[in-house]
């Protein structure tokens, strides 16, 4: 098996469990002298089943991607580090530029002489052109470890 079907299996038993779960907290109660749509504990054994299946695909997944070597950019775990390590300064930098210019860019404009001014405290322009970069940059790294995910086969 592929480590892109595992990583999809993971994701298949991860909203079935929550689908279990919900299954489960809906039929935990029922009114006394009515049957319950469902069986609450066989429900709950489900979710245990799924859940240690869920388990054996995390632990071979994690287990892939510490032994896969990317180059340049290490472990394929390096690589995913690397990429939400991006992501979060990606959405940090955005969230600066669009606060220094101000409401819909209009950050410099006043409605009546007698108000005050607002300055940027950042370089606008230099933040966005970081933000293009940084958006590149996840755009390569996530590439490669997509391609990685597709090539690896699933340790055991």
């Amino acid at each position: 098996m592929k480590l892109a079907e595992a990583l999809a299996e993971r994701a298949e038993a991860a909203r079935r469990v929550e689908q279990l779960r919900a299954r489960v907290v809906s039929g935990a109660r029922y009114q006394e002298g009515e049957t319950p749509a469902e069986d609450a504990a066989a429900l709950l054994a489900e979710a245990g089943e799924v859940l240690e299946t869920l388990e054996t695909l995390i632990r071979r997944i994690n287990r892939t991607n510490a032994a896969v070597e990317m180059g340049p950019d290490g472990t394929l775990t390096d690589a995913l580090a690397r990429r939400d390590t991006l992501r979060l300064r990606h959405s940090v930098v955005t969230a600066a530029a669009d606060a220094a210019a101000g409401a819909g860019g209009r950050g410099h404009v006043r409605q009546l002489r007698s108000e005050l001014t607002m300055v940027s405290a950042l370089p606008v322009a230099e933040l966005r052109a970081q933000v293009d970069a940084l958006a590149r940059e996840i755009r390569e790294i996530d590439t490669r470890i997509q391609r990685m995910n597709w090539e690896v086969d699933l340790l055991d």
